[in-house]
C-alpha cells in the first residue's frame, strides 16, 4: 500500500512556503510530519526545558498546519516538541493547540507522548547492566544522573504508532529521532522497512534535500519497494546527488543510520531521477537489532558564564592574536590570583578568535591575516556573581595590555558598554549512552485526550 507524508519543513517555526503547503495538502496525504527539535543550538534549551524558536513563529505556523491537517483529514505528527522534547515543552505545545483549537473550533484526539526519564529510575538501570556506551565513550555515574536538570530518552516508530493506533489526530511526542515520525505511518502500512527509514532521513529536514532548501515542503511517497521524494515549492528540484546527499547530514556514518530497533543500510541502494523534479530510492535494507534500544540525552548545569568582546586592529596585534592571548591570560591568571584569592579550578577561561580561528580552533588551515580580530573571552564560574568580578578584572587590560613590556601602551575596542555581558546558567551534554527496554513503551508515558473546541472532554 503507498503511504503518501506531507513534510512541511526541516522543523517547526523555521518556516515554509505556504503555496507549497497547500499543493501538498491537495495531493491527498495520509499523513503531516513535521519535526521540532534539534540539538544544533547546543545543551540549554535541555538544561532549561525550552524551546529555541520563537512563540509567535511556532505559534503561527502550528495553526496552518492545524487547519491543513484538519482539510486533509489526516494525522498531523510532531516530534521533538519544543526543541529538546522534554515534558515542559510538550505541555507547552500542547496548550498551544488547545489555544488554537479553540480559536478555531476544532475538535480533536490529541496524543501526548512523553520521554522524560527520572535520575533513580536510570541508576537502577546501570546496576542492572541495562546503559550501554555509545563512542565516544564518557563517564556515567550515579553523581552524574542525579546532576541533570532534565533527561530524556529518544523515542522510535513503535511509540509514534502506539499514539496513531489510538486513534490521535495530533501527534506530541518528546524527543524522538527526527526519522521516527516519518517512518511510523509508512512502516504501520507495510512499506518497505529499508525504504521507510531511509526516505525518513532523507526528509528529516524537509527541502534541504532540494535545490531549494528555505521552501521546506517536500512529499515523500513509500511502498513495498523504494520511495520516491518530490518538493513541492515552485522551481525546486530533488536531484540523485541533492537526496544522497542527505546521508551525510548529522550521521557519521553516510552508509548507515542506526536506530532503535535496528540499522538502515543503503550500501546497496539506488537512486536515480524520475524526471527533473523526483527522485526515486529502491534497494535500502532495515537490519533489526537483537535488542531494543533507545538513545539518551542529558544536560547538566556546568555554571554561569559571564563573556566580553575586545576587537583588535593593530596590525601587529591581529597578525599576533594568538601569542596576545595567551600572554593576556598567564597574566590574568597571576592577576586573578593574587587580587581575588582564586585558583585556576575555581573558573574557566577561554578566549576565541574570531576572524581568525573561532570556529575551527586549531583545525583552522587558513593561514591569512584578516583586518581585524574579535577576541571573545568566556568566564565561567559555580556563580553569576563571581563569573562577572572575574570579567571585570580583566576589563582594563582587554582594552590596553601590550605586547611587550617596553611598549607603549596600546587600545583596542570594545564594541558595546558594559563590556560584561552575563550569559547566565550554562549547561553541557553529559549523557552518550543507550537504555535498554524490555518493550519499547516501558520508559514512555502515552496520554490521550479528545477536546472539543479547545476543552477536554475526555482522557486516557
Amino acid at each position: 500500500m503507498k503511504t503518501r507524508i506531507l513534510i512541511p519543513s526541516g522543523v517547526l517555526g523555521l518556516g515554509f512556503d505556504s503555496e507549497a503547503l497547500q499543493r501538498g495538502v491537495e495531493a491527498k496525504p495520509d499523513a503531516i510530519c513535521i519535526d521540532g527539535g534539534s540539538t544544533d543550538s547546543g545543551p540549554y534549551y535541555l538544561g532549561t526545558g525550552t524551546s529555541k524558536y520563537s512563540e509567535l513563529a511556532t505559534r503561527a505556523e502550528w495553526r496552518e498546519l492545524m487547519l491543513a491537517r484538519a482539510t486533509a483529514g489526516v494525522p498531523l505528527i510532531l516530534g521533538s516538541c519544543g526543541t529538546c522534547g522534554t515534558a515542559s515543552t510538550v505541555d507547552w505545545m500542547y496548550q498551544m493547540t488547545l489555544d488554537i483549537a479553540r480559536e478555531l473550533g476544532q475538535n480533536l484526539k490529541i496524543a501526548r507522548l512523553y520521554s522524560d526519564q527520572s535520575a533513580s529510575d536510570l541508576i537502577d538501570a546501570e546496576h542492572n547492566q541495562k546503559i550501554g556506551y555509545l563512542k565516544p565513550e564518557i563517564p556515567l555515574s550515579t553523581e552524574i544522573l542525579q546532576s541533570c536538570t532534565n533527561i530524556v530518552a529518544l523515542a522510535g516508530v513503535e511509540q509514534i504508532t502506539a499514539a496513531l493506533n489510538a486513534g490521535a489526530d495530533i501527534v506530541l511526542a518528546g524527543r524522538t529521532t527526527d526519522t521516527a515520525v516519518i517512518a511510523a505511518l509508512p512502516l504501520a502500512r507495510g512499506a518497505a522497512p529499508g525504504a521507510a527509514w531511509h526516505g525518513a532521513k532523507i526528509g528529516e529536514c524537509g527541502a534541504l534535500c532540494s535545490t531549494h532548501p528555505v521552501s521546506g515542503v517536500i512529499q515523500i511517497d513509500f511502498d513495498e519497494s523504494g520511495f520516491t521524494v518530490t518538493p513541492l515549492a515552485s522551481g525546486a528540484e530533488c536531484t540523485s546527488h541533492s537526496v544522497i546527499a542527505h546521508m551525510l547530514y548529522e550521521n557519521a556514518n553516510p552508509l548507515e543510520l542506526v536506530e532503535p530497533g535496528g540499522t538502515l543500510d543503503v550500501k546497496a541502494a539506488s537512486v536515480e531521477a524520475v524526471d527533473s523534479r523526483t527522485v526515486r530510492v529502491t534497494g535500502s535494507v532495515w537490519i533489526p537489532a537483537e535488542q531494543y534500544t533507545v538513545k539518551l540525552e542529558g544536560a547538566a548545569l556546568s555554571g554561569y558564564q559571564t563573556s566580553s568582546l575586545v576587537l583588535l586592529r593593530q596590525k601587529e596585534y591581529v597578525e599576533q592574536a594568538g601569542k596576545w592571548c595567551e600572554l593576556l591570560e598567564a597574566f590574568l591568571r597571576k592577576s586573578i590570583e593574587s587580587k581575588m584569592n582564586l585558583r585556576a579550578s575555581d573558573y574557566d577561561m577561554e578566549f576565541r578568535l574570531i576572524g581568525a580561528n573561532a570556529t575551527l580552533g586549531a583545525l583552522e588551515f587558513c593561514d591569512s591575516n584578516p583586518i581585524e580580530v574579535g577576541v571573545l573571552m568566556l568566564i565561567t564560574s559555580d556563580t553569576q556573581s563571581r563569573a562577572t568580578d572575574i570579567a571585570r578584572l580583566c576589563n582594563p587590560f582587554l582594552l590596553h595590555f601590550p605586547l611587550t613590556e617596553n611598549e607603549a601602551l596600546p587600545t583596542f575596542a570594545f564594541p558595546y558598554s558594559p563590556a560584561e555581558s552575563e550569559r547566565g546558567a550554562v549547561y553541557e551534554f553529559v549523557l552518550n549512552h543507550t537504555l535498554l527496554l524490555a518493550d519499547p513503551m516501558q520508559s514512555f508515558d502515552l496520554r490521550i485526550e479528545e477536546i472539543a473546541s479547545g476543552n477536554v472532554v475526555n482522557n486516557s
